[in-house]
Formats: C-alpha cells, structure tokens, sequence
C-alpha cells in the first residue's frame, strides 16, 4: 500500500494538472520534493552503520546522495555540499553525471551508480568539484527499497581519498629520481649558466657538478655541429619551443660521444622563463649497435668488404653519377683458380685466410673511388667507378693480377694462386649492374675454361653463346627428369681371344629439337654445374639397372665401364655406388669406374682414402685418357687402378708415326711392369689393332669392332659372341 507521502504526490499530480492556469513546471517541483523527502526517510534507514554509536551529527557529516533509478539525484546533505561544493538547491535534480570528472564516450560502461544489483564494494572513482578541481573518492552504493521491496532508488556514499604525497614529500622524490636517473641533467638559469647538474651527467661527461656548475652549456661542445643548428638549441633554451634531437657531445677527456637530447624551459606562475634544462643519454652502445648490425648486412663477415646487395647498391649509385657526367665504368669478376683444392687439402681455416689476404692484395692496388666486393665463396668483384678508356680497365686486371704473383705464406704453406678475370664496360656492355656483372662472369668463365689466369673482355659473341648455354642448361634439366637421356654401350675386345669382355657406357642426349647429342656438346656445361651429379647419378642408376636387364635375361655378366668426373668425387660417392647396387642385386664388380689424371692431383690424400674403399667394396677403377693431363706417373704406385686406358690421340699414329709408337709403347711397359690391364681406345684400323697387339695391349676399344650401341644392341652382340677377327 503506498503511504501518506506518495498519496501526497499523487495529489499534488492531480492538482497540477486540474489547474490549468497554474505554472506546471513548479507543481512537477513539488512532486519531486516530496519524493525526494521519501527517498531521504528511506536512505537513512538502509545507511550501513558499523559503528551503532555514532550519532546523527556524524551521519550527516559523510557525504551522501540519494537518487531514483534513473540516476537523477533526490537529495543531497551537508556532507556532499561541503565536499562538492554544491548546495541542495543546486544539485537536487540533476543526473549525476555532472560531478563525473571526465565523461566518457560510452557512458553506460562507466556509470557505476545505474548499475547497481545487491549493494557494491568500494569503487575508487575521480569526481570533479564546483571549482573544477578533481579529485580521488570512495564510492559505496546502495539500492532504497519501497513496501513491496522494490528497489526505487539508490544512496551514495562516498569519501575523499587524500594524496598520498604531502608537497614536501613530492619535491624530495622529484629530487631523488633526477639525482638517480640514468639519463643526464643539466639545469641552467636565465644567464645560461649551469646551477644544477645530477650524478649521471658527471658519469657520462667526466665533469663533477663542482666543476660544471657556473659554467655554460658550451662546456660540452664538440665544434662539430654548424651556426645554424646551435641557433636552434639556443632557441629551445630561450623558450622558442622544445627541442629534441641527437648532438655530438665532448667529454671532459675530449672523447666525442653522441647524445640523445631534450630541452625545455621551466616558467613561474607569471608565465617568465626562470630555467631551461636539458636531459640527454649517451647512445654511443646503441649507435655501435646499429653499426654492428649495418655492417652484418652489408658486409662481407670474413674479409670485411661489401658483400653483394652493398655491392650493388654502390655500383647504381656510381652508374647514376656516370650517367650525368658521360663518364666511362667498367665493372670486373675475379674468380680465383684452384681455390677449391687448397680449401679442400688444407682445411677451411687456410682457405679463408687465403681469402682474407687475396682481399688486402686487391684493395691495395684500388683507388680509393673504386668499390671491391666479395661475391661469394671464391669470387670477387671489382667495379670502376670513372675510367677514360675501356682498356684502362684491363691495366687494372694486370695489376690484380700482379698482386697475386708472390706467394701467400699460411701456416707454413707457400701458396700460389692465380685469377680469371672478365671484363664488361659501361656503356658499351651494359647500363645496370646487374647487366654488367652478368657480362663480366660469361667472359671470366670463357677464359676460365681453359684453366688460365688472365682476363678477357665482354663481347657480343660471348653474349650469343652464353645465351646459348643457359638454354641448354634449362633444356637438360628437362631431359634429366623427361626421360631423354639414353646409355650407349661401346664393346671392349680382348686381343688375345677376340671376344667381348667389357664395355664403357657413354650417355646419349635424345634432344626432342636436335636429335642424338653427343656428350661433348653438354657434359662441359654439365661439369660447370651442379648438373654434373645429377648426371652421373642417373649414369650410375641407369648402368646398374641395364646390367640387372642383361643378367634377368640370361646374358653373361660382363663388365660396364662408366665415367666419373671429378666433381662426383665427394664423401656420398660410395654410398651413391653401394645404394644403386645393392638396388638392382648386382655385384659391385659389374661396374667398372673410369676417372681422369685431373683427378689424381686434386686432393690426393683424400681421392686415396676414397678409392682404397671403392677397391675395398669390390669396384675396380681405370685410368682414362692417359698421358693427355698432369704427369702423375709418380702417383700410379699409390692409387689402387687396375687399368690403364691408352688415348686416341697417341692411338691415332701408330704404326707409322715414330713418336706415337715410342708413347703407346712406353705405356704399355709401364703398365705391365705395374700388372695393370692396358686398355687401346680409339683403334679404328688392322695395322693399329696388330701393333697395339705385338706390344702387349690387352684389349681394344674403336669402330674396328664396333661404335657405341644401344642397350638392345649390344645385348644382342653378346648373345650371338661376336667376335673380333684377329688375323
């Protein structure tokens, strides 16, 4: 049942609308002080009281305000008009928001008042007095229930939380945390002079506060910076606005040392400048930090110099300046011979100190304006920046040439090396770096063909060519999975019984455009590349499977000879051999290795530990192309080979030339007197297969019996047991 006071309000409602001629706005004021009265009754029993002593006179003292669900407030006592500053009269009526120091822009997630459900903790909240001063307060709410005990309004109490830092205690931690920053401090008055100073400035700077109080900023000027920019830092001190920024600065020792810096200006309650301070950190780790990382990224780690995104980034910019000078350029790559044997028999460690040294030799004979890079492994590249005639490039490529001529002495070692050099010119050659290095490297892989040292100039040809190659490259990594590539078999006959005992697998190019290729066209190119393994991994694949075809259809087992090249010569060899073996359950005696005298001086004491365990698993080995390479007569003794394989070339002459018959002569006896099986390529007549027999040469290889064949060809020779007619 509603009591007394809201039947009072409901009356006041219907008199103010039966008088018409009353103002209406004071008849709703009328209702909202009688509930306000209502809610106020209603608060005062529902305050929680932990204290049942405390008296009335306490009660009101708190601050406390009452308002109906919708947040506007019903009444307000003495205790929130001191705090607020605020009388009844003026905020009875109004929705609580206007006391919120700062209103956000969602309000319904920051009103705490509107979303009260069974009384509420203590809510820390910044609330703003009459004055505009803001403040820290305690908030605690409560619901008012009417007769039925539904909430029909709320009560607000709340207190002021004090600062927690009296003035005196402010200043002395201001003071503790300037004296204990990190960063330094210098604080000056209106005459520019130092009056203040913490311990960190005299840390970095080296002056005590003894020593730099009275003096001027100028104490730490480098000298380094320009009028204009002092101008600017001046202005900062005089109150033109603040400044930050990075300076050099001098530490008492004259050590230059750059600062990071900000400055400011410190005005009184009249608005005149008293003070200007400067705050600044030494940031001499950071700049070596941010040096250290620039020169990972653009440096060559073992030698020092520009790596190639540097290189690049240099040469454009040096191409830029040419163009709108009309000057000449040209740009230079060294690829140093043999690097990889000396890397390979003497360890990492003597290779790149020999980069390392090869490095200070080129730079030494530079000018200052040209920009030398190391490209990459043994690779260097050199890029003229302003030259009046191409051919003064190639008295450049003489004197980086001459820098190699005296040896290098490493760890003992006399090292000599030499260099191919190519060359391409800016304009003629190219207009971009990348066109011009492309250029320079056909011309060094020209010269370094024919295992010179030396240096060779770009050419339109050499374009056409190179051209050329990279397309037959793309095209034999096609044929490499497209399945053209086909094995070959020449026969190998015994000169003492004219029978097939052997034959040597030579690949076959089925080229979709070309026709059959022959391997001289592309096993270079091939031996230029990482081809060159996944080519004679197929041989070795393709060899084992062809041999277990032959035993599956009943044929003799008869020896495949297949070819190595020296770049197979690595660590996976043997487990490359024993893998397509043990694939195709053939014995490892089925396959014969032939390898080249080129091999014999790469590494010998590794291509040694290396064949002794090829012997050792079963595979015999054979010494192709003797006499046309190194001497290595000395180092037959020490490799496990069995045969000897006499050229063509020496094969070509016999019986009628003299020097021919002396060579194939002194071969055969060399081989015997070491029990190795001596092997004639190449015989294409009678009179050379009698000569060649009358020595002592065991078997034969030519078109005298047969050209290379295919797998079913030869298959069917050995079936028939062809034989060679001998007499």
């Amino acid at each position: 049942m509603p009591d007394s006071s809201i039947k009072r309000c409901l009356e006041l409602c219907a008199l103010a609308h039966a008088q018409s001629g009353e103002d209406l706005t004071y008849s709703l004021t009328e209702l909202r002080h009688e509930l306000q009265m209502l809610a106020h009754e209603k608060s005062c029993s529902a305050l929680p009281s932990s204290n049942p002593d405390l008296d009335s006179d306490a009660l009101t003292a708190a601050p406390v305000i009452s308002m109906d669900m919708a947040g506007y407030i019903t009444d307000w006592n003495q205790g929130a008009q001191i705090m607020f500053g605020y009388s009844a009269k003026e905020a009875i009526g109004r929705h609580i928001l206007f006391l919120y120091a700062d209103i956000p822009e969602d309000q319904n997630n920051e009103i705490h008042e509107l979303f009260l459900e069974h009384g509420s903790p203590l809510i820390e909240v910044r609330r703003r007095r009459k004055s505009g001063e803001t403040f820290r307060a305690n908030l605690a709410l409560s619901h008012i229930l009417g007769d039925a005990n539904e909430a029909i309004g709320m009560v607000a109490t709340l207190s002021e939380i004090a600062d927690r830092l009296s003035t005196e205690e402010k200043q002395q931690l201001h003071a503790r945390i300037i004296e204990d920053s990190d960063e330094g401090i210098l604080i000056t008055d209106t005459n520019e002079l130092i009056v203040s100073v913490n311990s960190a400035f005299s840390c970095i700077t080296g002056y005590s506060a003894r020593e730099a109080i009275g003096q001027t900023p100028d104490l730490l000027r480098s000298g380094v910076h320009s009028t204009d920019f002092r101008a600017q830092v001046h202005a900062a001190m005089q109150g033109a606005g603040a400044w930050q920024g990075e300076i050099i600065g001098r530490r008492k020792n004259g050590e230059l040392f750059p600062q990071s810096v900000s400055i400011g200006i410190v005005r009184n309650v009249d608005g005149m400048i008293t003070h200007a301070y400067s705050i600044f950190s030494d940031i001499s780790v950071l700049r070596a930090t941010e040096k250290r990382m620039q020169e990972v990224v653009n440096y060559d780690s073992l030698t020092g110099l520009p790596n190639r995104s540097l290189f690049h980034q240099l040469v454009e910019q040096a191409l830029a300046t040419a163009r709108r000078n009309n000057d000449h350029g040209a740009l230079l790559v060294i690829d140093l011979n043999r690097f990889t044997s000396v890397n390979d028999s003497l360890g990492h460690d003597v290779g790149d100190e020999l980069l390392r040294q090869v490095g200070q030799r080129f730079r030494s004979v530079l000018r200052d304006e040209d920009i030398l890079a190391r490209d990459g492994g043994d690779e260097f590249v050199v890029a003229l920046v302003s030259i009046h005639k191409r051919e003064h490039s190639g008295l450049v490529a003489e004197k980086l040439l001459a820098a190699l001529d005296a040896p290098f002495v490493i760890e003992s070692h006399a090292l000599h090396i030499g260099a191919s050099i190519g060359i391409a010119t800016y304009p003629e050659d190219g207009l971009d770096t990348a066109a011009l290095q492309r250029f320079a490297d056909v011309a060094m892989k020209r010269i370094q063909a024919n295992n010179e040292s030396g240096y060779l100039f770009f050419s339109s040809e050499m374009n056409v060519r190179a051209k050329e190659q990279w397309q037959l490259e793309g095209e034999l990594r096609h044929a490499l999975s497209g399945q053209e590539l086909r094995l070959h078999y020449q026969p190998k006959v015994s000169l003492r019984s004219g029978r097939i005992i052997g034959a040597e697998a030579l690949i076959r190019w089925s080229h979709p455009e070309h026709g059959l290729t022959m391997p001289g066209e592309f096993v270079p190119l091939a031996e230029e590349t990482s081809l060159i393994l996944e080519l004679g991994s197929w041989v070795i694949e393709e060899a084992c499977r062809q041999i277990r075809v032959w035993m599956d259809a009943g044929l003799e087992p008869i020896p495949i000879a297949i070819n190595l090249s020296a770049r197979q010569f690595d660590d996976q060899l043997i487990d490359r051999l024993r893998g397509a073996t043990e694939r195709h359950k053939i014995p490892c005696e089925l396959l014969k290795l032939e390898i080249t005298e080129s091999l014999l001086v790469c590494d010998s004491e590794k291509v040694i530990l290396l064949m002794n365990e090829l012997a050792a698993f079963g595979f015999t080995l054979a010494l192709d192309d003797f006499g046309t390479g190194y001497s290595s007569l000395a180092y037959l003794k020490k490799f496990p080979i069995s045969t000897l394989k006499i050229d063509r070339t020496f094969v070509t002459g016999v019986p009628g030339d003299e020097n021919d018959c002396a060579i194939a002569q002194a071969i055969v006896t060399m081989g015997k007197q070491l029990r190795q099986e001596i092997v004639a390529e190449g015989v294409e007549t009678h009179a050379q297969m009698a000569f060649l027999r009358d020595l002592g040469c065991d078997q034969l290889q030519g078109y005298l019996f047969s050209p290379p064949v295919p797998a079913d060809v030869f298959g069917t020779m050995v079936r028939e047991k062809r034989r060679l007619q001998l007499d």
